[in-house]
C-alpha cells in the first residue's frame, strides 16, 4: 500500500505537470488560431450593421449577461469602495452600464476605419463634437510633449482623435497574448491611428528617440503597475505606471490629458485639459511621484464625472 501512494506522488508531482505543459504547448497553436478565428469573425458580423445598431445591439447583451461573469466581482468592490455612500442598487446599475460601455467599445472597434466624421466646417453636424477648451491648433508647434489617457468612454478614438486632429505622432499600446488576435487588431488600428509602439523592450529606445526629435506621445496610465511608485486614487494607496513622468522629467517637457467622452445616441466628445502642473523637487526638475499623483488626481475627476464609463473590471488596487 505504501509503494502505491508514493508512486501515486511520483506521478502527480512529475509526470502528471510535465503532460500538462506538454499538453498545453500542443493544443496553444490551436487554441490561439480557434480564438484568433473567432475575434476575426465577430468583427465582421458586427461590421455588417450600421455602427449605432450594432452598438445597441453589443450594450444590450453586455448588460444582461456581463455581470454574470466572475470579472463583476472586481467591479462591484472597487465601486463599492470608491463610492461607499451610493446604495447596494446603485452599484449594481453601475456594474450593468460598466458592462454596456464594454459591450459598445467592442462593437465600435469593427467600425474603426469610419468612426471619424469631425467636420471642422460643420462641427455640429457628425457624431464628434470637440470640448469647449479645443486648443489643438497650438499643439501642432514641432515641440516635445505627452499626453494621458485612461480606460473610459471609448479609449480607442484617442488615438484616433490625435491622428484626426494631428497633434498625435505615436502610442504606446500592450499587445495581446494571442498572436492572431493580436495582428487583427493591430491591422485594424492601422491607418487610423499613429505610430504604435508596443510595450516591448526596445519601447524604451524608441520613445527617447522620438522625444528627441520633438514629436508627440501618447499613453494610458490609469492600470495597476507592480513596484511602481504610490499614489491615492480614490483616497487609496496604489501603485502606478511611472513611465509618463520619467519622460517628462527626462525632456522637461508639457503633459496634456485628453479623453473621449461617450454622449447618448451614438455620440463622442473630445476633450483636452490644459497643460498639468508637474511638481518639482528642489532641484527644479519634474518630481516622478508628485507627477503622477497630479495626473491621477486629474483622471479620478474624469472618473468620478463619468463612473460607469471607467474600466472597473481592473483591479486598480491590490
Amino acid at each position: 500500500m505504501g509503494e502505491i501512494v508514493k508512486r501515486w506522488r511520483r506521478f502527480r508531482n512529475g509526470t502528471l505537470p510535465r503532460l500538462r505543459n506538454r499538453m498545453r504547448q500542443r493544443m496553444a497553436p490551436i487554441v490561439g488560431a480557434l480564438l484568433g478565428g473567432y475575434v476575426r469573425g465577430s468583427l465582421w458580423w458586427l461590421r455588417l450593421w450600421p455602427l449605432e445598431v450594432s452598438s445597441a445591439g453589443m450594450a444590450f447583451w453586455a448588460r444582461l449577461f456581463g455581470p454574470l461573469w466572475p470579472l463583476t466581482k472586481v467591479a462591484r468592490a472597487n465601486l463599492k469602495a470608491a463610492f461607499p455612500e451610493k446604495s447596494p442598487q446603485e452599484i449594481e446599475k453601475l456594474v450593468r452600464e460598466v458592462w454596456a460601455n464594454l459591450g459598445r467599445l467592442c462593437a465600435e472597434f469593427a467600425h474603426l476605419d469610419h468612426i471619424w466624421d469631425y467636420d471642422p466646417k460643420n462641427p455640429g453636424k457628425g457624431r464628434i463634437e470637440i470640448g469647449k477648451t479645443d486648443f489643438s491648433h497650438q499643439l501642432r508647434d514641432g515641440k516635445t510633449a505627452l499626453f494621458f489617457s485612461a480606460h473610459t468612454g471609448n479609449w480607442e478614438m484617442c488615438a484616433i482623435c490625435g491622428a484626426e486632429l494631428d497633434i498625435l505622432d505615436a502610442v504606446i499600446y500592450r499587445e495581446p497574448n494571442n498572436k492572431k488576435a493580436a495582428e487583427l487588431i493591430e491591422e485594424m488600428r492601422k491607418g487610423t491611428m499613429p505610430d504604435l509602439i508596443r510595450t516591448d523592450r526596445d519601447a524604451a529606445r524608441d520613445l527617447i528617440r522620438r522625444l528627441g526629435q520633438g514629436q508627440h506621445i501618447g499613453m494610458l496610465v490609469d492600470q495597476y503597475w507592480t513596484g511602481g511608485p504610490k499614489v491615492k486614487f480614490f483616497g487609496r494607496p496604489t501603485a502606478t505606471n511611472p513611465t509618463l513622468a520619467k519622460l517628462a522629467r527626462h525632456f522637461d517637457c508639457p503633459v496634456y490629458g485628453w479623453r473621449v467622452v461617450r454622449l447618448p445616441k451614438g455620440r463622442f466628445r473630445v476633450e483636452f485639459t490644459e497643460e498639468v502642473v508637474m511638481p518639482r523637487d528642489a532641484e527644479g526638475k519634474i518630481d516622478v511621484e508628485g507627477a503622477m499623483q497630479a495626473i491621477n488626481d486629474v483622471i479620478e475627476g474624469w472618473v468620478r464625472e463619468h463612473p460607469a464609463q471607467w474600466l472597473w473590471l481592473h483591479r486598480r488596487w491590490r
